[in-house]
């Protein structure tokens, strides 16, 4: 990676320099040339000078400058020449070759780092030094959140995250896997829950808009220390699977407004077959018709607000009070009053959950 970062900034530079410039590594070899010839050539000789000197050495008709952008790392430029403008451009090109590898490998470093924060592959006493030895700011308010596209796509979803993010030193962009990223995003000073959710928001969007790519967002919570991402990201993973359960329909879901939703999926599957029988006679609540069901959704969308129902479903107040009576002589269940309305939502949750999720015991 090193020699094509450095042969595209060595690339440009030719034409304002008007030599030839180049960079051996520490073995004697031409990583980077604006003579492409030169390439892979070995200068045995020169890498003597590049591994023991500190200043400009002229061998072979060319001027060198050796560099080092980390400790275990050396290299020389070298432009034709031996005249004092050779040793100029040589340590021009030197500062900003250095300068520039120090940056990439840092944010490179940067990102593998979070990468195995989030993913737990790190230690949590091993965290802070490497935050200290990246020079990584790691108590500042920070939000996981996990991207779930489609499987079949001409495109690559991240590289469109990517972009969407150019601030690489405060947001990083992760492939977890083929369909799943997970961006780190700093949050400032100011910035709300609804402002987090318009992000998602707007990564769907452009994803689906200008890419016809699907895609849902689950969003953790927002964390000050950099130990915290773990839970933020598992957070956001939860986010997504409970929402495929109860809110198919969203697809941007946000861990804190989970509710309910989060404890029932949490729980074991023989545990909520206990909670259905003991709250149902048994079969009742298969009893239930479609039609049933959507005046029950309606009641607990208007606040159990008989009126209000029935104005919505455009029946007659009497009609509404007879399917409730019928409910109640189904189930035993008086919607109308409010701890039997709670049982029955939470148990229409938990009958939605044991349709869709796995066996957990």
């Amino acid at each position: 990676m090193s020699n094509r970062l450095f042969q595209g900034l060595v690339y440009q530079m030719k034409d304002a320099v008007n030599r030839t410039i180049g960079v051996i590594d520490d073995n004697g070899v031409v990583i980077a040339c604006s003579e492409l010839g030169l390439l892979g050539e070995v200068r045995d000789e020169a890498a003597a000078g590049v591994m023991v000197s500190e200043e400009s050495f002229v061998f072979d008709g060319f001027t060198y400058v050796p560099f080092s952008p980390a400790l275990s790392q050396r290299y020389a430029t070298f432009v034709s020449g031996c005249d004092e403008d050779a040793r100029r451009f040589a340590s021009l090109v030197s500062v900003s070759l250095s300068g520039i590898k120090q940056y990439y490998d840092e944010k490179y470093d940067r990102a593998n780092f979070i990468k195995n924060v989030i993913l737990d592959n790190i230690l949590p006493g091993d965290i802070y030094i490497k935050a200290n030895e990246f020079h990584f700011n790691g108590d500042v308010n920070r939000v996981a959140m996990l991207i779930k596209c489609d499987a079949s796509t001409d495109i690559s979803p991240y590289d469109v995250i990517h972009n969407l993010f150019p601030d690489k030193q405060k947001d990083f962009v992760i492939n977890v896997s083929d369909t799943d990223i997970a961006l780190v995003k700093e949050v400032r000073p100011g910035v709300t829950g609804a402002d987090i959710e318009n992000l998602g928001a707007s990564i769907v969007d452009t994803l689906g808009t200008e890419f016809y790519t699907h895609a849902a967002v689950g969003i953790g919570t927002v964390v000050s220390s950099v130990r915290d991402l773990s839970r933020s990201f598992k957070e956001a993973k939860v986010a997504l699977e409970v929402g495929k359960v109860f809110d198919s329909d969203k697809s941007v879901i946000t861990y804190e407004h989970l509710g309910i939703a989060r404890l029932i999926y949490q729980l074991p599957t023989t545990l909520c077959e206990m909670f259905l029988n003991e709250v149902f006679h048994k079969g009742s609540i298969e009893a239930l018709d479609q039609e049933t069901l959507f005046t029950i959704q309606k009641f607990f969308e208007n606040n159990l607000n008989v009126s209000e129902t029935s104005r919505k479903l455009f029946v007659h107040r009497n009609t509404l009070v007879y399917r409730l009576e019928k409910i109640k002589k189904l189930t035993g269940l008086d919607l109308r009053e409010f701890d039997h309305a709670i049982v029955f939502k939470v148990a229409l949750m938990v009958k939605k959950y044991m349709d869709t999720a796995p066996q957990k015991y």
